[in-house]
C-alpha cells in the first residue's frame, strides 16, 4: 500500500503582506505530476486545509482546482481529509457524503455524540485491508458531551476517542491526526509560522499511537518523524516564514508491506516557484548578491552596516521584488539593546501567573492550586481558538 502524507497546506495564506496563492498552485501542480509518476494508492492530508476559518473564494477554488486534478488520475487515488484547528470542520465537512462516493473521505469533527466513531475508511492491496482512521483536530471541549467533564486535556481527549475504537492487531492500522505530538517531554522543532501555545497544556504523548502501523501527523511545519519513524510530520509543501528559509519541501511517501514490517519511507523533493532567502551583511555586499536567481525571491535583510547608509530600503527595493523585512544589527543597535535593560524573556500564561501567584502571596503554589491554574488556562485557550 502506497500513499502520500501532506498536511499543512494553509491555502489563502500570506507571507507578511505577499499573497501566495500563485506559489500554491504551482506547487499543488507538482504534488499532482508526482502522483502521476507514482501511482500512490491514496493521498492523505492531515489537516489545516485553509489558513482561515473562512477561506476566501480564490482559497476555495486553489483547493477546488487541486482536489480535482488528484481526483483525475487513473486508476484513481483516494483522498483522505481531515480538519485541522485553523478549518472550519463544518465548512470542511460539507458534501462529504457526496464526495466520499468518489473516494474523496472527509472528517472534520471528532466524534462528539453517542453512537459516533472515528472515522475508517478501509483500503486493500496485495497483503489484504488497511484501516485508515480519520481523527480530525481535538479539543478537549468538543468531546467532553461524548466523554464526560473528566476530559481536561488534549492528551486525555485522544486517549479516550482512540480507546473506543477496535482495532484489529492482525490488520495493518493507519492513522491521520492533527495535534501537538510529544516523545516523553520531548517536543518537535517548530517554526514562527505555527500556533502552538507553550507549557504542556495541548501536548499529546506519541504513546498514544502504539496501535499504529503508522501515523501521518499534521500541525508541525517542519519534516520529522517523533518518537518512533512511523510517527511523522511531513511538514507544510511552502515556506511559511522566515524561519523556514533552510527547510528543503517534500512530499513523503509510505509503502506499507506486510503486517509487521516496518514502512518504507522516503521523500520527494518540492521546488518552489520562489524561496524564501535571509541575507546579513552591508548593504554594499547585499546589494553585490542581488543576481537574477535570488532577486524575485522573498528575502530577509539584516545590516550590518556600522555607518548609516544612504536610502537602504529604497536602493534595496530597486534589486529585490519582495522583500519580507529589514533588520539592522550593529555596534549602534547591539550598544541600545544594552542599555535598555535587561533582555526581556517570553513566558508562557502558567509561569506569568505562578511569579505574580509567589509575589502576591509570599509562597509557591501547591500541586492542587497548579492544576487548578492549568485547567483555568486550558479553558482560555479552547474558548480563544
Amino acid at each position: 500500500m502506497k500513499f502520500f502524507h501532506l498536511s499543512d497546506l494553509h491555502i489563502g495564506k500570506q507571507l507578511h503582506r505577499y499573497n501566495l496563492g500563485e506559489e500554491q498552485r504551482d506547487i499543488f501542480a507538482q504534488i499532482v505530476s508526482l502522483a502521476k509518476e507514482e501511482r500512490p494508492d491514496a493521498v492523505l492530508i492531515a489537516g489545516d486545509i485553509y489558513d482561515s476559518p473562512v477561506p476566501s473564494a480564490d482559497a476555495v477554488s486553489i483547493f477546488d482546482e487541486f482536489l480535482t486534478e488528484l481526483c483525475a488520475i487513473e486508476p484513481q487515488i483516494a483522498v483522505l481529509i481531515i480538519a485541522g484547528n485553523h478549518d472550519s470542520a463544518r465548512r470542511l465537512d460539507f458534501a462529504s457524503n457526496i464526495l466520499s462516493k468518489h473516494k474523496v473521505y472527509i472528517a472534520g469533527l471528532p466524534p462528539m455524540h453517542e453512537g459516533e466513531r472515528i472515522l475508517k475508511v478501509t483500503l486493500a492491496d496485495e497483503y489484504g485491508p488497511v484501516d485508515f482512521y480519520l481523527l480530525p483536530f481535538v479539543k478537549p471541549g468538543f468531546v467532553r458531551p461524548l466523554l464526560g467533564d473528566g476530559i481536561t486535556g488534549y492528551d486525555a481527549a485522544v486517549r479516550a476517542l482512540l480507546a473506543r475504537e477496535e482495532f484489529d492487531a492482525k490488520r495493518r492500522n493507519v492513522l491521520i491526526s492533527h495535534q501537538f505530538y510529544t516523545a516523553g517531554g520531548k517536543e518537535p522543532k517548530v517554526s514562527d509560522s505555527e500556533v502552538h501555545y507553550v507549557g504542556g497544556i495541548e501536548n499529546v504523548d506519541v504513546s498514544a499511537l502504539e496501535p499504529f502501523d503508522y501515523a501521518a501527523l499534521g500541525h508541525i511545519h517542519k519534516a520529522q518523524q517523533i518518537g518512533g519513524e512511523r510517527y511523522r510530520y511531513c511538514g507544510t509543501p511552502l515556506p511559511y516564514s522566515v524561519s523556514e528559509a533552510d527547510d528543503a519541501k517534500r512530499v513523503t511517501v509510505v509503502e506499507l508491506g506486510p503486517k509487521g514490517e516496518e514502512p518504507l519511507i522516503r521523500e520527494l523533493p518540492l521546488h518552489p516557484v520562489r524561496r524564501v532567502r535571509k541575507f546579513a551583511g552591508s548593504l554594499q555586499e547585499i546589494l553585490n548578491a542581488a543576481g537574477e536567481e535570488v532577486c524575485h525571491d522573498y528575502v530577509s535583510i539584516t545590516l550590518t552596516d556600522d555607518v548609516e547608509a544612504y536610502q537602504p530600503k529604497e536602493q534595496l527595493e530597486e534589486r529585490f521584488d519582495r522583500i519580507l523585512e529589514i533588520r539592522i544589527d550593529n555596534a549602534r543597535t547591539r550598544k541600545l539593546a544594552e542599555l535598555s535593560g535587561e533582555e526581556l524573556v517570553e513566558i508562557n500564561p502558567y509561569e506569568a501567573f505562578g511569579k505574580f501567584f509567589a509575589e502576591m502571596n509570599g509562597r509557591e503554589m501547591t500541586e492542587e492550586e497548579r492544576e487548578m491554574m492549568r485547567q483555568v488556562i486550558a479553558q482560555e485557550w479552547e474558548e480563544e481558538s
